[in-house]
């Protein structure tokens, strides 16, 4: 896997690590995607209610969310090779578990098992681009990081709600397979194999692990359980915030200022990498807020069933796949902080352009926003990661490719929490404004009544009336909360447009 750093040239063994990476990357992307499509299903099929299906996807993301902090510490110990090879096969067998698990507590802990495997695959994926590229060479990899990360979220919900629809919600987890293989293979051949250092489990911050897992998972749970349970007018949801809180504080705490840390958090007060962090989580949580948030507005608004929710993102992962081969040219044309400032900007506009909802705003509004969207969205991942990395030694990149991607995910889970909440606020508002507009004296509706003259509750036909111009009021409501989701993602990223060009460049 030697790379020649005089002419930028890179072995055939070096390209097949990297692309072997990506397949697992790509794995551990769609998972998350395939799985929402088909969740009703699975639902219906494990006798599970929505609260309680709802952990089917919670227990992959808090797992996934635990483990990509360990994963540079993990590589330490047992080698990179060693951690791909048992993070891929015991994510395989596990997706074929979930295919066959008889009940909801089951397939919860199989998820479990799922997401603490295919944790280590995305951050390692990152850190085989950086290790095994030259400098010249990794806007190129970048460009295919980005790809894989935006095809799986493309994919995901088109193939797992058609397999569901024609098949059966058993299949989405066979279509981890193939990549699957293919990374096992890729990783056996392409990548040396290291001796093992056991002496640092001995030595290990297993505090600071602790806290961790628990500050993490906390946190996980509340954004995940908080809008189902009132926030913090549950008394579960407080308990777990405290949990996170102290959690956190000592998991910080111990990587700044301990002897035995196992992430260098330190990597952050790096000019580059810490306005990269913060932009990314921004990043992340738009990204998937507005992954989590078209799905459902098409399917609530607009009555699109699952197979049709996919083919109406099919266009998103498309433009960025048209887009990728050009990807490293544009970076020699232009600057780095150019292109990013440019992909948020591009990306607030498509937010813009999907915040201006009505009742006939379906794909014909919906897939103009997200292909403008998935415009921008390869630009910001590619050189906002070369200019994350610049300046930063190799020996830093386990960490570097674990801090960035864990903060990438728990932007997304902010972002989709968030988000989710202000729909349902934002109804209750307008609900409110607009009902305070409407009144059953106004002649206008009297002559709507049938038979015309006063209102009578307890005439079934004025009933019928009542409840149809309810339903319309709350339709209304939602189209103008799903606006301010829109706007709101539109304003973050428009702030991280302007922060990006104080970015330096490499």
């Amino acid at each position: 896997m030697a790379v020649d750093a005089r002419t930028s040239t890179v072995s055939f063994r070096a390209w097949v690590a990297v692309i072997g990476g990506l397949f697992g990357c790509f794995m551990a992307g769609m998972n998350v995607h395939v799985t929402s499509a088909a969740l009703p299903e699975i639902e219906g099929a494990l006798g599970a209610t929505f609260e309680e299906g709802s952990w089917i996807s919670t227990a992959y993301l808090v797992a996934e969310i635990i483990m990509i902090p360990l994963t540079a510490w993990l590589v330490q110990v047992f080698s990179l090779r060693r951690v791909m090879l048992w993070g891929s096969g015991v994510f395989l067998v596990a997706s074929v578990a979930c295919s066959m698990a008889p009940n909801l507590p089951v397939m919860i802990i199989i998820r479990v098992v799922q997401g603490a495997a295919g944790a280590v695959l995305i951050p390692l994926s990152f850190q085989l681009i950086i290790t095994e590229l030259p400098a010249s060479k990794i806007p190129l990899g970048m460009a295919l990081f980005s790809l894989a990360n935006s095809v799986a979220q493309a994919a995901g919900p088109s193939i797992g709600g058609w397999l569901t629809d024609v098949y059966s919600w058993r299949w989405i987890f066979y279509l981890q397979l193939f990549p699957g293989i293919a990374l096992l293979a890729a990783v056996a051949w392409s990548i040396d194999r290291q001796p093992m250092n056991l002496g640092l489990l001995r030595r290990g911050d297993w505090l600071g692990i602790a806290c961790m897992v628990l500050g993490l998972g906390a946190l996980q749970i509340v954004l995940e359980e908080g809008g189902r349970k009132d926030w913090f007018g549950s008394s579960f949801i407080v308990w777990m915030s405290l949990v996170a809180m102290v959690g956190l504080a000592g998991f910080i705490g111990r990587q700044l200022w301990g002897s035995k840390s196992f992430i260098n958090l330190r990597l952050l007060a790096h000019y580059n990498f810490g306005v990269a962090s913060v932009a990314m989580f921004i990043f992340g949580a738009s990204t998937y807020g507005l992954v989590f948030l078209v799905p459902n507005y098409l399917s609530q608004m607009q009555g699109y069933n699952a197979s049709e929710i996919g083919v109406s993102l099919i266009a998103y992962g498309l433009v960025q796949l048209v887009l990728a081969p050009f990807l490293p040219r544009l970076m020699k044309w232009l600057s780095a902080k150019v292109l990013v400032a440019s992909g948020f900007a591009i990306m607030a506009l498509g937010c813009w352009m999907g915040a201006h909802l009505s009742a006939d705003s379906a794909s014909n509004v919906i897939i103009p926003s997200i292909v403008v969207r998935g415009i921008g969205q390869p630009l910001i991942m590619v050189a906002l990661s070369v200019l994350a990395v610049h300046g930063l030694a190799k020996a830093e990149s386990g960490s570097a490719s674990a801090v960035f991607s864990m903060l990438r995910n728990l932007g997304g889970a902010v972002g989709t929490a968030l988000l989710a909440q202000l729909v349902v606020v934002r109804e209750q508002v307008h609900s409110a404004r607009i009902g305070e507009s409407l009144s059953i004296f106004e002649p206008a509706l009297q002559q709507r009544l049938p038979g015309g003259g006063l209102l009578q509750e307890q005439w079934p036909e004025h009933q019928q009336v009542l409840g149809l111009l309810d339903l319309g009021v709350r339709q209304q409501a939602f189209l103008m909360a799903y606006s301010d989701a829109f706007y709101l993602a539109c304003v973050a990223l428009t702030l991280c447009a302007v922060a990006a060009l104080l970015l330096r460049r490499t």
